[in-house]
C-alpha cells in the first residue's frame, strides 16, 4: 500500500470517528453511568461492529447496502428504532446515587448492567451506523489495490481503523467518567439521563427521516 494512499484513509477516518455521532453519545453516556473501565466494553463493541462491517465490505456484501435500497432502509430502521429504545431506557433510568458516590462508581449501576451487555449496546448501535455502512460499502473498497495482496492491505486498514477507533471512542468514555463528580446529587443524575435519553430519541428520529 503506497503511503498518500495510506495518509488519505488516515485523514478521511479520523475525521469520520471523531464527529459525534450515536456511538459517541453512548460510550459517553455508559462513562458517566458506568464508570471509565465498564464503558470500554461499550468502546470495544463499536469496534467490532466496524471490524464486522469491514469484512462484509472485503467479500462485497458491502455493495449491496451500498445499492440496494430495501436492504439499506431496513437495517437503517432497526438502528433507529434501537436508538429510540436506549433513549426511553435513559429516561426511565433509576436514580441511584449518594453524596459520596458518583453513578460512574456505583455499585448498583455496575451490577446493573454487566460488560456483555454494554458491549452488545455499543455492536447494536455501531452496526446500525449509515455512516459507516455507506463508508465500508462504497468508499473503503476504493483504499485496497485490486492488483496487489489484498490481505496485508485488509490487515492494515483494520488495524488503523481499531487504533483511531479505539482511541478515539475511549476519550468519549473517559470525558463521560470525569464528569461525574458534577452528578452529586438526584436532581443532576435525573437531568442528565434525560438529556441523553433525548439525544438518543432524536438521534433515532433523524436516524429514522434521513436519506442516503
Amino acid at each position: 500500500m503506497e503511503l498518500t494512499t495510506w495518509l488519505t484513509y488516515v485523514g478521511v477516518i479520523a475525521a469520520l470517528i471523531a464527529f459525534p455521532g450515536p456511538v459517541a453519545l453512548l460510550c459517553m453516556h455508559h462513562g458517566l453511568r458506568h464508570g471509565r473501565q465498564r464503558a470500554l466494553a461499550t468502546v470495544i463493541g463499536g469496534a467490532m461492529a466496524s471490524l464486522v462491517l469491514m469484512g462484509l465490505s472485503s467479500l462485497g456484501l458491502g455493495a449491496i447496502l451500498a445499492t440496494s435500497e430495501l436492504a439499506f432502509m431496513l437495517l437503517k430502521g432497526l438502528g433507529a428504532a434501537y436508538l429510540i429504545y436506549l433513549g426511553i431506557q435513559a429516561w426511565r433510568a433509576p436514580v441511584t446515587t449518594s453524596p459520596t458516590e458518583t453513578p460512574s462508581a456505583s455499585s448498583v449501576q455496575a451490577g446493573r448492567t454487566g460488560r456483555l451487555e454494554l458491549f452488545r449496546r455499543g455492536f447494536t448501535v455501531g452496526i446500525s451506523n449509515p455512516k459507516d455502512l455507506l463508508f465500508f460499502g462504497a468508499l473503503f473498497p476504493g483504499f485496497i489495490d485490486l492488483g496487489a495482496p489484498q490481505l496485508p492491505q485488509f490487515a492494515i486498514l483494520s488495524l488503523t481503523w481499531l487504533a483511531i477507533d479505539l482511541t478515539t471512542m475511549s476519550s468519549y468514555a473517559t470525558m463521560g467518567s470525569g464528569i461525574g463528580r458534577w452528578f452529586h446529587s438526584p436532581r443532576r443524575v435525573k437531568l442528565f439521563n434525560r438529556t441523553t435519553g433525548s439525544l438518543f430519541i432524536a438521534a433515532g428520529g433523524t436516524l429514522a427521516a434521513s436519506h442516503r
